[in-house]
């Protein structure tokens, strides 16, 4: 409708008007037509990420399933495992449901094992972090030079430090000739089958020889009580001593970044507010430090579980099994015996062992919340 002047009637202007008012309508998204830009992205991402698949599948996953085959397989190490036979969980059954020389020997390795992840992770975590702190002191002189010898034995052939501790701790090596110094004459290292507690429970009169029934008559896969509370060997001492030194250095960087990470400001706060050396070192340094105190720990328990090299190098198991591993129980069943089944199975079992070490390290160090505190003390006294 329209005037006679030409103009737009009143209905055609408020229709107008309402058009205006009323929200724009977004337009309709079509299919592409193409791929373009984003639609690549996907493709050159498979692209990119595919030589590293294929490399993590055919040297990681692939022998992981190949030696789990082996371990549920009667394979003899000639031609292809493929063409095994299946026995299922004999092998297993072997290691841990009946009683005989392969079960006592993967308990002994166990026992060894044990004792040296006990000792090891927490004196080299211990060691690395004391020598992380001394390297963070602004006043300290010639940090370069520190950082560089305490972080060396990491570096250094591990066989050339196993051959030099294998000397040390020899009959006629330099500790023995230090002990006779002070009058002390030292067995021969590598040849006590005793434990250390053994050893010290006989110093004080104890009679080693007859254990109490107790303990000498209850067992655990094929060991006593009395042999698993038999402690490390002094053999197993010196490679434990090894390890602690050789792992350090390590370990004390990964400390040392961290706490250079820390700002100032917080310790001169807490200084400020009164606070000890040891208090702020609990209190402030410690908490901060909690994510790098958690990877040292979980790659020390991997490691020490793992261990395979010094054990080679130094005693292979001597004297009496009493520094023999998992690790290097499962080469030696392997390589050595033939029984390519049990040494696989063996591997696992300690691949459990391990994911259940670190899963039990894990809920030990998780983060826990705390309920605000509703007063906030002054001081740092009585903390």
């Amino acid at each position: 409708m329209t005037t006679f002047s030409g103009q737009p009637g009143l209905e055609q202007t408020l229709g107008q008007a309402a058009s205006l008012d009323a929200p724009a309508r977004p337009p309709r998204r079509g299919r592409s037509k193409g791929p373009g830009i984003r639609g690549r992205e996907g493709a050159a991402g498979w692209l990119f990420v595919t030589p590293t698949i294929v490399i993590i599948g055919l040297f990681l996953l692939l022998p992981v399933f190949a030696a789990l085959w082996v371990s549920l397989s009667d394979w003899t190490g000639k031609g292809s495992p493929l063409g095994a036979h299946f026995v299922g969980m004999d092998n297993y059954d072997a290691l841990l449901g009946k009683s005989g020389l392969a079960q006592r020997n993967l308990a002994t390795s166990l026992r060894n094992n044990l004792y040296y992840v006990i000792l090891v992770v927490p004196l080299q975590t211990i060691l690395a972090l004391g020598l992380a702190l001394v390297l963070n002191r602004r006043r300290l002189r010639g940090k370069g030079f520190f950082r560089t010898a305490f972080y060396f034995p990491s570096v250094t052939s591990s066989v050339a430090i196993a051959i030099v501790f294998l000397f040390l701790f020899n009959a006629s090596g330099v500790v023995n000739a230090v002990l006779q110094w002070f009058g002390v004459r030292g067995p021969n290292w590598f040849a006590d089958p005793r434990g250390v507690l053994q050893l010290l429970l006989g110093a004080l009169g104890v009679d080693t020889d007859n254990p109490p029934s107790w303990l000498s008559a209850h067992r655990f896969l094929g060991l006593s009580w009395w042999q698993w509370l038999s402690g490390p060997s002094i053999a197993m001492c010196a490679i434990i001593v090894l390890a602690v030194w050789t792992t350090g250095g390590t370990f004390m960087l990964m400390f040392l970044a961290a706490l250079q990470d820390i700002p100032a400001d917080i310790e001169e706060a807490a200084a400020v507010d009164g606070a000890s050396g040891w208090q702020t070192f609990r209190k402030v340094i410690l908490p901060q430090l909690k994510p790098t105190l958690y990877l040292v720990v979980t790659l020390g328990l991997i490691g020490t579980w793992q261990v395979f090299d010094a054990i080679y190098i130094m005693s292979q198991g001597q004297p009496s099994n009493t520094t023999l591993t998992p690790a290097f129980l499962s080469y030696r069943t392997s390589f050595t015996d033939g029984k390519w089944g049990q040494g696989a199975a063996i591997a696992f079992i300690l691949f459990a062992i391990i994911v259940v070490f670190s899963l039990i390290q894990r809920f030990v160090m998780r983060e826990r919340k705390t309920l605000p505190r509703r007063r906030r003390f002054a001081s740092w006294e009585g903390k």
